[in-house]
Order: C-alpha cells, then structure tokens, then sequence
C-alpha cells in the first residue's frame, strides 16, 4: 500500500497511481484529524470523494504517529493527550475518538488505537504497553459496532461498491519479547476482528529482530484472515514477509527514497544524485517499461535532481512505485502457482514489470 499520508502519495496524481496499479492506499488519521479536519472531510463524503480516488483506501489509527511525538505526548489509560506538531494546539486521542475519526474519514479497512512500544524497553514496560493496547482494543471495537452505520458515505455513489461497509482491524503488541507477542495474538483474537496487523515494528531495532518477531508473531494469527504487516519495508524484504504468510504491507520507502534520490532498480539501487551518471544515456532501468524508462536517461534524471527540480521527485517517484508495484505482482504470481519453501523460490521481479 503507497503511503498518502494527508490524502495523497506525494507528488503523484490519482490518475497516474491508477495507471500504475495501485489498489489500495494508506492515509494518516492524526494527520488528516489536523488537517483539513475530520469534519471537512466527512461534509464533502468521505475520504474517498475528497481526494477522487474510487479504489479502497486504509487508515492507521494515529497510534504511531502519537508515539513518535515522544516530548509532545502523555499516555494514560484513558488516551494519548499531545500538541499538534503544526501549532502546538493541545489534544486528545482515545480509542473512541480514533474510531470517530476513522469512520467519519469513511476508509474501507480501519485500524485500532494502539499504543507503539519503544525500541528498547524493559520486560515490564513492554507488558504493560502491550496489556493497554489490548484493553483499548476492546474500546475500539465496542465503539465501531456501536457507530459503523455512520459512514458519510453510506447512502452516496461514491464507491464503485456503494453496499461496501468498513472493516476494522486489530494490532498485535509486545515489542521484541516473542511470548509477549504470543500472548497479544491470542487476546486480540479473542477480542474478534476480521483481520489483524503486526504493529509496534522499524522502530530502531535491527532488521533481524524484526524479521524474527514477524515470523513467530504469524504462527499465532489465522491464516484464513488478513495479516498486515504495518510500515515494512525494502522490496527484497516485502517478498520475504509475504512468502512468509503476510498478506498486506505499507512503507514510506519508494516514494521518501526518490524525493532523496534512491531509485530501486532490476540491477540494484542507484544513487540518481551521483555525478556517474551525469552522461549516462542509458534508461533508468533497461527492463523497465514504466513511463519514466521509456522516455528519460540516468543523465537527465541527474540533472533534474541535482538543479532541485519537482520533476525530479515526481520522476522519481513514479519509478520507485512501479518498481514496488512489480514486486507485488511477482509475488501474487509466486502464491498462484503454488509458491515454494525458500526464499530463492520468489521470481525475479522483471518477470512482473509489465501488468
């Protein structure tokens, strides 16, 4: 899932993600809660009406962009309360208040209010983050099925699907302790809900580790569900997780890689920015066929980035989700032909530029 995070991938119009392929997106609930407003938003449709995008959209809960507020936040049990990192206005998130926001923003898959343990924490800290999480989980859910029929966009044609209604997600916790992973699996399954997601990772700790917990967090979930593994990662780790048995992702990488001139490539990453390639006539990638291969040289895609073009980050951008976006199909291809059991089995992604 492209990351828009205030209603749009940056740099990149709906029209061209579609073109790409894009199925879903991500938006951001504490920063679209900011800005322009829940109410804004909810009085033109929805989130899908506002940003014209037909095709399904997931928010997270604002949990984590709370915990990365670090000296801006204070949690209880009660909530999170913070000052906005735009005007420092003062705050307050619930897991009542996430639901409000997420069904008036009208999502298609909405995610409960988690709290995001830091990277390290001691035994008894990560418990009892872990223990909060799946208390406001319990919030979460009484308060969504109490409130889903308010969708703004329930009686409107603004989905392709008008009948579709939300879907919200639980958050597995427990920071790095795989027992305490164990355990927040189990309640959260306990709790109910129609798929969950692997939280409170790629928050400093090393990619090892996360990859561990990952795979011993899936033991524990039901495949027969939705498992989102939340704000992972590289393309090589993507096919990685969802050989594993992970079926959803989200990561900021392609598109905060181009805007800094890191393209992701058939051949490896290229730093555009390096004056190499400041002659180089070659297209971008050679098995590539999307719109910036076809037309543009490494040369010219250096010059734009080095003379502070927007084009560049467009550019840019366009690449490294199509190149993503591939990597996505590869995989989809590998599961439909019956898969393999190691990581080898995951075919090379130029097999799946084309769509």
């Amino acid at each position: 899932m492209p990351v828009g995070t205030l209603g749009s991938v940056k740099g990149i119009s709906q029209d061209v993600l579609e073109e790409l392929g894009v199925q879903i997106l991500l938006g951001n609930t504490y920063h679209l809660y900011l800005r322009p407003g829940v109410e804004t938003i909810r009085k033109i449709g929805g989130l899908h009406r506002f940003m014209s995008w037909d095709r399904a959209i997931l928010t997270d809960s604002g949990g984590f962009q709370v915990f990365s507020l670090t000296h801006l936040r204070r949690v209880s049990e009660e909530g999170a309360a913070f000052r906005s990192h735009l005007d420092g206005s003062a705050h307050f998130l619930s897991p009542e208040k996430s639901m409000e926001i997420q069904i008036g923003l009208g999502a298609d898959v909405i995610m409960a209010f988690d709290e995001c343990t830091e990277y390290p924490a001691d035994a008894q800290r990560t418990r009892n983050s872990m223990e909060l999480t799946l208390r406001w989980a319990e919030r979460c859910k009484k308060y969504f099925e109490e409130h889903k029929h308010e969708v703004p966009w329930a009686n409107q044609k603004v989905r392709a699907m008008p009948d579709h209604t939300q879907t919200l997600f639980g958050i597995v916790q427990g920071g790095m302790n795989r027992d305490l992973r164990r355990e927040s699996a189990e309640h959260t399954i306990e709790i109910g809900f129609p798929g969950y997601a692997i939280g409170g990772l790629s928050v400093g700790e090393p990619r090892d580790l996360t990859r561990e917990i990952v795979e011993s967090t899936l033991e524990h979930l039901p495949e027969e569900k939705p498992r989102y593994l939340m704000g992972v990662g590289t393309p090589e780790e993507i096919a990685q997780y969802a050989q594993s048995g992970v079926d959803m992702m989200d990561c900021v990488l392609p598109t905060r890689a181009a805007r800094h001139g890191l393209l992701f490539t058939s051949e490896g990453k290229i730093s555009i920015k390096q004056a190499r390639y400041a002659q180089d006539e070659s297209a971008l990638d050679p098995a590539c066929d999307c719109r910036v291969c076809e037309r543009y040289s490494r040369a010219y895609l250096r010059h734009l980035y080095a003379a502070n073009e927007l084009l560049a980050q467009v550019l840019n951008t366009v690449h490294n989700l199509h190149y993503y976006l591939a990597t996505m199909r590869t995989v989809r291809a590998w599961i439909r032909a019956g898969g393999g059991s190691g990581a080898t089995d995951v075919p090379d992604v130029k097999s799946a530029y084309r769509p």
